[in-house]
Parts: C-alpha cells; sequence; structure tokens
C-alpha cells in the first residue's frame, strides 16, 4: 500500500481565527487553491491597491459589502474559473470564498455584484492598469537587461445580446476583441474592445506608454515589441525605430515577398532537416 503523508499548510490568520489546509476534514470546499491567491495577493497588494480607485457613493451606514471583498471576491472567482457572475449564487456561501475575502458570512449575491462592476469606467481602467504595471516595476529587484512585450489581440465569446457586440469572420462567432500584452508570464496590459476594429487599433497608443514607464526607471533596459502579423503596421514599426524599441512580427505572405527570400527560406529549411536527422539519430 501506498504511504501517504498528511501535510498542512498554514495561511494568513483571520480575525485572531488560524487557518489550516488538510484533508481530513470532510468536504468543506473544493476550492481550497483561492487561499493560495489570498495569500499572493497579500503580498503583492494588487486587489488592495485598484479598490481604492472605485468610487463609493453608498451610504456607508448601510454598506455590508466593501468594495475590496467585491473586487476580491470577483477577481478570486474568475481566478478559479468562474466567469460568469451568477456562479456567485453557490459560491457567496462558500467557506474558502469567505476565508479569502476576509470574511465569516455570506459574500455578495450577482445582483450585488453586478451593480458593483458598474461603477467602473474610463478612469478606473486607466488607474487600474497604471497599478498593475506598478506591481510588474516592483517585483524586481534589480534592473532588468531586457523587456520583451508581447501583443495579441483574440475573442471573447459574447453569450446574449450585450452592446458591443460584433460578429467577426476570423472567429465564426460574436465576441469583444480585447488586446492583452505580456512580459513574461506577467499581465501589463488587459484592454476590452468590440470587434468591429483593426485588431492592433491602439496597440501603438500602449506601447509608447510603457516604453514610456519603463524607460523612466530603468534608462538602460532593451525594449523588444513581439506580436503576429495582425501588429505588422508601418507606423507602429517606424516608431520602434526611432526611439530604439526592437521589433519581431509575423507577415503575411505573398508572392512577390517570398522571391526575394527564396534563397533564405531554402537554407533554413535544409538546416532544420538536417536537425531533425541528427535529432532523430541520436
Amino acid at each position: 500500500m501506498p504511504v501517504c503523508i498528511k501535510e498542512r499548510l498554514y495561511f494568513s490568520s483571520l480575525n485572531r481565527r488560524n487557518i489550516e489546509m488538510d484533508f481530513s476534514g470532510g468536504h468543506v470546499s473544493s476550492d481550497g487553491g483561492v487561499l493560495l491567491l489570498r495569500e499572493v495577493d497579500r503580498h503583492i497588494g494588487l486587489t488592495d491597491r485598484i479598490s481604492k480607485f472605485l468610487p463609493d457613493l453608498r451610504d456607508q451606514s448601510k454598506v455590508i459589502h466593501s468594495l475590496k471583498s467585491m473586487l476580491q471576491q470577483r477577481v478570486y472567482g474568475i481566478a478559479c474559473g468562474y466567469d460568469d457572475g451568477n456562479d456567485h449564487d453557490t459560491l457567496r456561501h462558500d467557506i474558502a470564498f469567505q476565508t479569502a475575502t476576509n470574511r465569516t458570512s455570506t459574500l455578495a449575491s450577482p445582483p450585488t455584484l453586478h451593480r458593483f462592476e458598474m461603477l467602473a469606467d474610463r478612469n478606473f481602467a486607466i488607474s487600474a492598469h497604471k497599478a498593475m504595471v506598478e506591481s510588474f516595476i516592483t517585483s524586481f529587484d534589480t534592473p532588468p537587461k531586457e523587456l520583451v512585450l508581447d501583443f495579441d489581440a483574440t475573442d471573447d465569446l459574447v453569450h446574449g445580446n450585450q452592446e458591443g457586440k460584433f460578429y467577426h469572420g476570423y472567429y465564426g462567432n460574436h465576441c469583444f476583441l480585447p488586446l492583452y500584452v505580456f512580459c513574461g508570464k506577467d499581465l501589463l496590459v488587459s484592454y476590452l474592445r468590440p470587434s468591429n476594429i483593426d485588431g492592433a487599433k491602439h496597440s501603438w497608443s500602449i506601447l509608447s506608454l510603457l516604453v514610456k514607464r519603463f524607460r523612466q526607471v530603468w534608462p538602460n533596459v532593451r525594449i523588444i515589441f513581439r506580436g503576429d502579423g495582425g501588429f505588422c503596421r508601418h507606423k507602429i514599426l517606424n516608431w520602434c525605430e526611432r526611439n530604439d524599441v526592437g521589433y519581431i512580427v509575423g507577415m503575411a505572405s505573398n508572392k512577390r515577398l517570398e522571391a526575394p527570400l527564396k534563397p533564405i527560406i531554402n537554407v533554413a529549411r535544409a538546416a532544420y532537416e538536417n536537425r531533425v536527422k541528427l535529432h532523430k539519430g541520436t
């Protein structure tokens, strides 16, 4: 028989209550991972910072759920795979989620979370992204030598008749077309957009803002812009060359372009086939 080692995990306390995780307490929650999210969030302070940018016009004498707890409830839910706000009909009673948001009572209902989400406006989105970028900057103990900024647009499928939905021919469904910017595994930008636009729209402006901020704190850092063929726009690339930003972008193939590149392509193909043969031989 296998030897099972029962380990306990200890988390930050809540109202002088010790929080422990093990596998001997029966069925309490199937989302114990949300407590790990709580610890990470406490360490970087992201939801704490972002919640301060939300306007709270409620009568505070009647407030039950703070903006911070609702933000954490929604963010942690999405991180655990619960995208739909209706999932919180059940999650609001989950002990692990209550503990993660530093509460010992029922969390906000889906209608309350919906009203909460309506507080977010353009100014909040800008402030929240600034907080994410500043969190990324403070995560470095020493100045990085190089930053590779990956730009990508993808579909966000729309269920129902949401305002701003459009059909996208490439993805074959009604969706939004958010723009994401990553540096390694770190998310810097998540910009929600309708899908009836050029996938590269506003990427030049966002790249410019990121480069400006990074060079304020790291004057000597090498910055590389990377994207697929959808971001191959001469204005963006010209700006990169003028501002000493490297770039790696895809290009749509065509016969005119392939003709002068044929010798280089043949050399690359031969080198690749050679490596495959050597690999198979080993």
